[in-house]
């Protein structure tokens, strides 16, 4: 069955954040390279982040590709070659994963924002002075690389900027994969400070889309932002942090999660329908969610 078909039947449970699984797996991800160094390094390593996750109840899983980009890797001395190697990689590891597991399971391809390549932060605020042309050209790529690689559905998250989202989207449509469009918000507006009803209008006309909503933001945003989305007809797709916040200075977590999975109930009864983690929840929080929603 299509990811698509399945939500406009039920809820499906989506995994949570690789960087965590493989942190608490003893992995060291501080350099800039991030997660998507290990597609490099230990490849096996990243599938048994996703046989966790799989494991703990997730039904999709997201790739490792959200850091892996052409001109990220290529500053680190990785060929153009080798980078799609990898892109093509993180799908394929996932897929395997799937094959341990019964039920079915669909294999989403992070596509992550510019601001991800930068890593510094920027990801959270958006605005990086560059035109829609640019970001479309900086997307394409990346984005043509792993539609050759199979997944069953393009996650475009951590989105912070209208802007980027409508060149990712320019890139998207025509391609034929289900797209997920997922914004990183403050409150009600997304990162770079547009209204919700505006970020998430501009999936309209693009048959490619078929969820959209927010990732990688405090729990507490989320509802409003299952009922903003839920106005355009699409199913809502919602995979918030933990309720931790990332000092991207000092690249460490402040405060803790305790709030995460209790409100799940709420997301799903506004109308979410692709729901999980994001920073700071690994398998073990997925599971807890799993077995609420199950509930």
């Amino acid at each position: 069955m299509e990811l698509a078909n399945a939500l406009a039947h039920r809820v499906v449970v989506l995994d949570g954040g690789m960087s965590t699984a493989l942190e608490q797996a003893g992995h060291d991800l501080s350099d800039a390279l991030w997660s998507g160094r290990l597609l490099l390094s230990d490849p096996d390593a990243v599938r048994d982040a996703h046989l966790a996750f799989y494991r703990a109840g997730a039904e999709v899983a997201i790739t490792a590709s959200y850091q892996v980009t052409f001109e990220g890797f290529a500053r680190h001395g990785v060929s153009a070659e080798e980078t799609a190697r990898l892109l093509h990689a993180s799908v394929s590891l996932a897929r395997s994963a799937a094959s341990d597991v019964d039920g079915e399971r669909w294999v989403a391809a992070s596509v992550g924002p510019y601001g991800a390549m930068l890593a510094d932060g920027s990801e959270y605020r958006g605005n990086y002075g560059l035109t829609k042309q640019e970001l479309a050209d900086f997307h394409r790529p990346r984005i043509e690389t792993l539609v050759q690689a199979g997944p069953d559905v393009l996650a475009v998250e951590t989105i912070p900027d209208v802007a980027e989202a409508e060149a990712v989207l320019e890139v998207v449509r025509g391609s034929g994969v289900p797209t997920w469009l997922s914004y990183s918000v403050r409150g009600d507006r997304t990162c770079a400070g547009q209204p919700l009803e505006e970020a998430f209008a501009v999936a309209a006309g693009i048959d490619e889309v078929i969820a959209v909503g927010v990732n990688c933001c405090p729990p507490e945003d989320v509802a409003n932002a299952v009922t903003v989305a839920g106005k355009t007809g699409l199913p809502v797709v919602v995979y918030p942090n933990s309720g931790e916040q990332w000092d991207a200075r000092e690249r460490a977590w402040r405060g803790d999660g305790t709030g995460f999975g209790a409100l799940a109930g709420e997301w799903t009864g506004r109308g979410a329908r692709l729901v999980g983690g994001c920073c700071r929840t690994g398998p073990g929080a997925i599971a807890v969610l799993a077995d609420t929603l199950a509930g």
